[in-house]
């Protein structure tokens, strides 16, 4: 092989070699640096589904973007692909999958961090110059320290934290003795929050039946016309991302496939709930199996009501609780969060006791992937979870 071919192989080789040997800082800041895991790469992503390898990968895809859609002004579709790279910054630092570089950046100073950024060539010009949008060398350094001081005055809740409070506050804890909401008993809050999703009246055969007429369509051009709308893109573009990832033939035959195991005549609500058998789903089933088959459902009524017709006969045009009918993207059915966390938090006080050993000057926070959720967006969800500890610190009082 000649020499130079070897070369260049070795260069294409050298970023995941770096990461194989031992991530260090100066490969965390290093756009082109590969984050290997059991030899495997590390991807993160926009939008929980949008993934990349590198950060030269973000990049090349935020200046697509930016030349993409219109904006009033150059210094706005700047400030719009700026606002995009700060979100794939934190996706790649904090992930799910692997712990080591945010163990990098919390046991390592400010100045520590800035100078392994400063220390990059070309440091004081731009990182990345593309058609539409150019990142510069100031605004990279500051999304680092931004995440940098995000997590080490916050804790990340979700349910495979390396903190015992942060997984026990996620909404997949599962709960021994189970938890009571609304008249019947589940294997945790996750459980709850997707099976009231379900019309009580919805049977598992009717989902079957549904996804069986969906899988005999081609999806691609309806996501499409969502997605070219910049207005609507813009306002919901994770649950755009959502639908495109979940409206693939291989993605309704999984559905279909679970749901079709399933006893036809049993309620999809039901079949969730603990009656008399203790974790039939797995809180991760909850999310991946029976909550995107009902987020689908109910976003496709949301965007779209005569795009499937049989949606509102199985009422996926709202949330019902009840004598309660919630928008499934509504303030109201998003408080429903908080309601129940008042049981778990309140007045079960095992739990109580876990949401008040965090100290108070450290934030409850949720980060997954820059994903995000279209029945309860983030911020809201975050914004709860603090409120009920401040309930829960008051209660103790």
């Amino acid at each position: 092989m000649p020499a130079r071919i070897v070369a260049s192989a070795l260069v294409l080789l050298l970023p995941s070699l770096a990461a194989a040997k031992g991530l260090t800082l100066d490969d965390l800041v290093t756009p082109s640096a590969v984050f290997v895991k059991d030899g495997r790469p590390v991807t993160f992503a926009l939008l929980g589904q949008i993934e990349f390898k590198t950060l030269d990968e973000l990049f090349s895809y935020i200046d697509r973007e930016a030349g993409r859609w219109s904006f009033p002004s150059a210094a706005a579709r700047q400030a719009w692909g700026d606002g995009l790279l700060r979100r794939g910054v934190e996706s790649r630092l904090v992930s799910m999958t692997y712990e080591k570089p945010l163990e990098l950046l919390l046991t390592h100073t400010r100045e520590e961090l800035e100078a392994a950024v400063v220390g990059r060539p070309a440091r004081t010009g731009p990182i990345f110059t593309g058609k539409s949008w150019r990142l510069d060398a100031g605004v990279y350094r500051q999304a680092l320290l931004d995440v940098q001081q995000r997590w080490k005055t916050s804790l990340n809740c979700w349910s495979a934290a390396p903190s015992i409070p942060a997984r026990v506050l996620s909404n997949w804890y599962p709960i021994e003795e189970g938890i009571e909401l609304y008249g019947a008993r589940y294997d945790s809050t996750e459980h709850f929050w997707q099976a009231v999703k379900f019309h009580p009246d919805v049977k598992n055969a009717d989902l079957v039946a549904v996804l069986d007429e969906m899988s005999s369509r081609d999806w691609r051009p309806w996501v499409e016309r969502l997605a070219a709308d910049q207005e609507r893109y813009f306002a919901h573009a994770y649950a755009i991302e959502f639908l495109r990832a979940n409206l693939t033939p291989e993605k309704l035959r999984f559905f279909r496939d679970e749901l079709g195991r399933l006893p036809g005549a049993e309620g999809a609500r039901e079949a969730q709930q603990r009656r008399g058998r203790k974790f039939r789903f797995t809180a991760l089933q909850e999310k991946i199996l029976w909550g995107d088959v009902a987020d689908t459902l109910h976003l496709i009524s949301f965007f779209d009501p005569a795009a499937l017709p049989a949606l509102g006969r199985l009422h996926f045009d709202a949330v019902y609780l009840g004598d309660r009918r919630m928008g499934f993207i509504s303030p109201e059915f998003q408080a429903l969060m908080l309601e129940i966390w008042r049981t778990k938090f309140l007045k079960m006080p095992r739990f109580g006791e876990v949401i008040r050993m965090v100290p108070r000057d450290v934030k409850l926070d949720h980060f997954l992937n820059d994903g995000d959720s279209p029945d309860i967006p983030i911020p809201v969800y975050v914004g709860y979870l603090n409120e009920i500890r401040e309930l829960a610190l008051a209660k103790a009082r």
